[in-house]
């Protein structure tokens, strides 16, 4: 070989180590990447303060922690229901100080410790299902997600409505205001207190995991809950009343998390958990009311007198709101600073435009083929 062959074969020999240098390095960063884009293991304790399965709200809960580690491999969701972990005050606390990853909280709930919460609750505001399914599209709403955020480092993904029939339930039938004179009624929230007391009831405010009890032991009289509240204890509240999706008591349940454990989260995971979230939502929607339908179909009754499940007529209804009148309203506001108040008046009149806008029967949730959920609901 000579000189020139020489230097060209060591021209060829370095480009080649070179090459190969490069695929090695290109390699790894393609790997370390494709590493960067995927979800990251998480562990994470979700707090509620309702039932367990076969409750529908405990059934869409399940789902999630079902889901989770399909979703991001390795993953683990701890359930908390009814209240085992936390009360709603001291998750809501426990998120802001980054002690606690998620909630399902009742927004009312939560009021103690930040009063604008008040603010998207009360009953006779969003009475159909489609008005409390739209919920999230209120300017009121969506300024308590950036007060939220902003303030409380707390992030909210959605709203998870308990039921599309709320109602009373007891051992006797509540359907007019002198049915509730003098007696101890489970609340649900303060700003649910206020209509209990213009009916000059007595109200108690207790997570759900101590009301069998209580109404065993006559501590209560009766209580507000949903239906798959209802069908859990209905042996003790043999009679449950309805009145519209809210007439009795706005149950908004939103979906949240600590921003000191979510903004701490790789991209990648949080886009991949942002939409197992927002699949469980769309999940209990259905689950909530496939189980008010299957309910009502099973128990209900067209006579007050008798145990089961009874819709009000629109004058029973009427009977009721008016005996409520602003009670709800002027309750909140002087439990609210002033400057909250307009949002109150605001959130009253969006849900009550909602209400005439979305009429019974026209949510697609209400056309919902309850048959592809049939083995997972149970009807006691």
């Amino acid at each position: 070989m000579n000189l020139s062959q020489k230097r060209r074969f060591g021209v060829s020999a370095t480009a080649a180590i070179f090459v190969a240098a490069f695929a090695v390095t290109w390699g790894a960063t393609q790997q370390a990447a494709h590493a960067q884009d995927q979800p990251k293991k998480v562990v994470l304790r979700f707090a509620s303060d309702f039932p367990p399965p076969p409750h529908p709200a405990g059934l869409a809960m399940r789902y999630f922690a079902d889901r989770l580690p399909q979703v991001i491999p390795g993953s683990e969701a701890r359930l908390y229901y009814a209240g085992a972990l936390y009360t709603i005050p001291e998750a809501f606390e426990a998120m802001r100080q980054g002690n606690l990853e998620m909630t399902w909280m009742q927004i009312g709930k939560a009021a103690p410790v930040e009063p604008y919460m008040m603010t998207v609750v009360g009953p006779g505001v969003l009475t159909t299902v489609g008005a409390v399914d739209s919920l999230e599209q209120t300017k009121t709403f969506q300024m308590l997600v950036d007060r939220l955020a902003k303030r409380q480092a707390i992030k909210v993904f959605g709203v998870g409505h308990m039921s599309f029939g709320m109602g009373v339930g007891g051992k006797k039938r509540y359907v007019k205001p002198d049915d509730f004179n003098g007696k101890k009624m489970r609340s649900m929230g303060p700003v649910e207190n206020a209509a209990l007391e213009a009916w000059k009831a007595n109200p108690v405010v207790m997570n759900f995991g101590e009301v069998p009890n209580a109404m065993e032991s006559g501590v209560i009289d009766g209580l507000m809950t949903s239906l798959g509240g209802w069908n859990s204890m209905r042996e003790q509240a043999p009679y449950y009343t309805m009145g519209g999706a809210g007439t009795f008591v706005g149950d908004y349940y939103m979906i949240s998390a600590s921003r000191r454990w979510w903004d701490r989260l790789s991209p990648a995971t949080r886009t991949a958990l942002d939409g197992l979230i927002k699949e469980t939502i769309q999940v209990q929607k259905e689950f909530n009311w496939c189980f008010d339908k299957m309910a009502y179909d099973k128990y209900g009754t067209k006579d007050p007198s008798k145990p089961g499940i009874y819709w009000m007529s629109p004058q029973e209804v009427t009977a009721m709101v008016s005996a409520m009148g602003d009670a709800a309203t002027r309750y909140v506001k002087s439990k609210t600073p002033p400057e909250a108040n307009p949002w109150v008046d605001t959130f009253v009149k969006e849900g009550r435009a909602l209400s005439q806008q979305n009429p019974a029967g026209s949510s697609w949730i209400e056309k919902v083929d309850c048959s592809k959920h049939a083995s997972k609901i149970v009807i006691k």
